[in-house]
């Protein structure tokens, strides 16, 4: 993956925006703000944990840590504010069509924060892919690559 800390951020998306760009909200809403490097192309995504996140109340007690799945989804979610933020993309939705290559290195704790760098591979008109890795001060904490198909929010 290229390091992402060598082009300068292109805009930033807040929570609001964000929400503007793909349908999920709290507390299924996994990023707080995202960094888009590259239009359409490449973004950091970011998440502070709280003690409070109702994940960790069953993720383990006490021995709390993010569940994997979750951080592949906020990911997703990033990969989702890259592609969706764009004028010609409103309105339409993303749905998981395969996960490869997904390593879980570290977990994640209460009071982590997370960094989701995520690059588009491919994107056509009805499906894409995209790479991402997660990270926490810096190492590696899940990485994988995803495909996924495109329709229009209203299609269902």
């Amino acid at each position: 993956m290229i390091d992402m800390q060598t082009k300068p951020v292109h805009h930033h998306l807040d929570v609001t925006e964000i929400k503007e760009a793909i349908p999920h909200r709290e507390p299924f809403l996994f990023i707080d703000r995202v960094d888009i490097l590259e239009e359409g192309k490449r973004a950091i995504g970011y998440t502070q944990l709280h003690q409070e996140e109702p994940f960790f109340q069953g993720h383990f007690p006490g021995h709390p840590i993010m569940p994997g799945v979750l951080i592949v989804e906020a990911m997703a979610q990033t990969a989702c504010a890259i592609i969706f933020s764009q004028g010609n993309m409103k309105n339409k939705l993303a749905y998981f069509i395969s996960m490869d290559n997904i390593k879980f290195r570290k977990p994640a704790l209460p009071g982590d924060a997370l960094e989701f760098h995520v690059e588009i591979l491919h994107l056509g008109s009805r499906a894409g892919k995209a790479k991402g890795k997660a990270l926490v001060k810096g190492g590696v904490v899940t990485e994988g690559e995803f495909a996924f198909v495109i329709t229009e929010r209203n299609a269902l």
